[in-house]
């Protein structure tokens, strides 16, 4: 069977076409990428055209990229109190996953949903129901949904462990779901990473509460803000609050090592390089990397 490897890329652009995010990838040495599939600041998406998804599968056989994760449009809230809203977020929403069915991506990962003037509760039961609505097309592709852990920022859900489970509990026998962490989101909603226990107790609190069985994957990024602070603020790895070691104890981690991991972090591609390279360097020879599918 043939080995496994390491799943660690970033979030490339796909201007001028979804390909080119994998070419961008490759030249980075990413191995896995994370893209938009349309302008993430606008609703009204469209699918996207065979030629593209033939050029689309070409490049991805050329450069072996694998786990390919698509991330939905800041503009969606999928547990919006105004009806309007609502109904704008799950047709983007459904455009979207349609996409992703498209070009046969393994997730579609999207932050939760923003209360507004609901209760934390009311807004979870939104989300539940807004994805319930689209079952048959959720379980008519390859994708799987994946809920972002968030920073806590205003109303915003998902800065919970709590609320990950409350999601996951009802809606796992509907549609195929998990959780993306991001480590900026968790370290700054107050889950602490920065020392090998830190590390070991949030995880831990994550298995107990959520369960791992439901985590695929992850967003690499440091924090600009203090931990707690509930500030959705990115840094470059090991230059923010958190620290280099949680970023090493991650890709030793049998757990985690093969784990598909996207970079989200400040100045792009002029850092990409660097990071890629460190979290490898990282990495150490173990049973993940050698063990067969």
């Amino acid at each position: 069977m043939e080995n496994r490897k390491l799943l660690v890329g970033a979030h490339t652009s796909a201007a001028g076409g979804v390909h080119k995010a994998l070419i961008k990838g490759k030249e980075i040495g990413a191995t896995t990428i994370q893209i938009f599939t349309s302008n993430q600041k606008r609703w009204h998406g469209k699918l996207i055209d065979d030629d593209e998804v033939r050029r689309f599968e070409e490049i991805q056989a050329e450069t072996g990229i694998s786990e390919i994760m698509s991330h939905d449009s800041y503009l969606i809230n999928l547990g919006s109190p105004d009806p309007e809203l609502l109904e704008k977020s799950i047709n983007a929403f459904t455009l979207e996953l349609k996409r992703c069915h498209q070009l046969k991506l393994s997730y579609l990962n999207f932050h939760p949903g923003i209360a507004k003037t609901s209760t934390e509760e009311e807004c979870l039961d939104q989300i539940v129901k807004s994805l319930s609505s689209i079952e048959e097309l959720a379980n008519g592709g390859s994708t799987r949904l994946l809920i972002e852990t968030t920073a806590g920022q205003g109303t915003t859900v998902g800065n919970k462990f709590e609320h990950l489970a409350y999601l996951i509990n009802r809606l796992e026998s509907k549609i195929p779901i998990g959780v993306c962490i991001d480590t900026c989101h968790i370290f700054a909603a107050g889950y602490d990473l920065r020392t090998k226990e830190a590390y070991e107790h949030t995880f831990a609190e994550f298995d107990r509460i959520v369960g791992l069985k439901h985590l695929y994957a992850f967003h690499l990024n440091d924090s600009l803000r203090p931990f707690g602070s509930r500030k959705d603020r990115h840094a470059s790895l090991g230059e923010g609050e958190i620290g280099a070691e949680a970023f090493s104890l991650l890709m030793k981690d049998p757990r985690f090592q093969c784990m598909p991991k996207y970079l989200e972090t400040p100045n792009g591609e002029t850092m990409w390089k660097e990071e890629i390279e460190m979290l490898n360097k990282y990495a150490e020879e173990n049973s993940c990397l050698n063990a067969s599918e």
